[in-house]
Parts: C-alpha cells; structure tokens; sequence
C-alpha cells in the first residue's frame, strides 16, 4: 500500500464510530489481510526502517515526539514479545516481513437528542432539537501493518475510547494490551 494511502486509510479507521464505552477502556480489534498471500511461509520479520508514526488531533501544539517517546518503548517492547508466540522470530539477515505500527490519537465527542430514539411513525409531535447529553473522549487506535516487498499484506488495528483522566500507567497497560489483542489476529486463517 502506498505510503498516503496508508496514512488516508487509517485516518478512515479513526473515523469510525466507537461502539465502547470511553470509561470502559477497552480494546475493539480488526484486521485485514492480502487473501493470496501465503502467510504459512513467512519466518522473519524486523521493524521498517523508521518502525512508526504518531499522529495526533487533540489539541494545538500538541508534542507529538513526547507522546511517540513514552508510547514506542512499550509497542516495540510488546511487538518482540508477541511475534514469536505467532512462529516469526526477528531477522538477522533479510526479513521476510518488516513491520511498522501508527499510533493515532483524537478527541471525541457523542452527544444524545430528546426523542432521538423514537420511531417517526408513532404519531407523537416532533420534538424540538435539543441536546440532553454531550460527552468528549479520548480515542486512539494502534495500527500495526506487516509488508512484504513494500506492499502492506496484513494490517491490524485495535481502538479504544478511554477518559481524559486515566493515568499514565492505565494508558500504558491499555497499550500493551492493544498489542496483544491486535496480534492475536496474526496470522489470519486461511483457507488451504
């Protein structure tokens, strides 16, 4: 996949509505894989020369290099962890896969309107617009994408709504675990 393209995709991905509750913190999993490849004879894999990016819309000025400090040691940390569990150990030589991870991160907002949820052919009146309910999260989402000769073949994403207040270690521990449920989708089951 073309590098912008990536980048647009997972824009798209962030786009998508959220289905947890944001004090819940917990991690949705997908992933999505190249059908035709076969995964049953990949070996190796290391990271992509810069093994990734984070991309932030939360605030003005926001220091993305601090926030890809504190998040890169823990997705490298668990990625070494992770990949021999799935049968791919890290290359010495020429891998057979590179792998590179996007950290996004966003703020929120769900909002809920009087009468919002009844049916329009009850014959009741129409209910002014009005908003009972506005609630602004957090959202991120850790891409992880597996390239093989520079085309993405298998790409993995895990979201999850958290509160502006959970702590430094909750967002770590939220993080890892992202790792360890997007991975666990690796390597997808294929049909033989």
């Amino acid at each position: 996949m073309h590098k912008s393209r990536s980048v647009i995709a997972i824009a798209i991905a962030i786009g998508v509505i959220w289905t947890v509750r944001p004090d819940a913190a917990s991690v949705k999993v997908r992933a999505d894989f190249d059908k035709a490849f076969k995964f049953s004879e990949m070996r190796t894999w290391d990271w992509a020369k810069d093994p990734g990016q984070v991309i932030l819309a939360r605030t003005q000025g926001e220091d993305k290099d601090a926030v890809r400090r504190r998040a890169e040691p823990v997705i490298l940390e668990m990625v070494a962890a992770e990949m021999p569990k799935r049968g791919i150990t890290l290359a010495t030589d020429a891998p057979d896969l590179t792998l590179a991870y996007y950290l996004v991160l966003t703020v929120g907002a769900s909002a809920q309107s009087m009468g919002q949820f009844l049916p329009s052919n009850w014959g009741l009146p129409l209910f002014a617009p009005s908003t009972t309910s506005l609630e602004a999260v957090e959202r991120g989402a850790l891409v992880l994408d597996l390239s093989s000769q520079g085309k993405v073949v298998w790409r993995g994403i895990g979201e999850a709504g958290f509160t502006m207040d959970l702590d430094a270690k909750k967002r770590e521990v939220l993080l890892r675990d992202a790792v360890k449920k997007v991975l666990e989708r690796y390597p997808p089951k294929q049909k033989s």
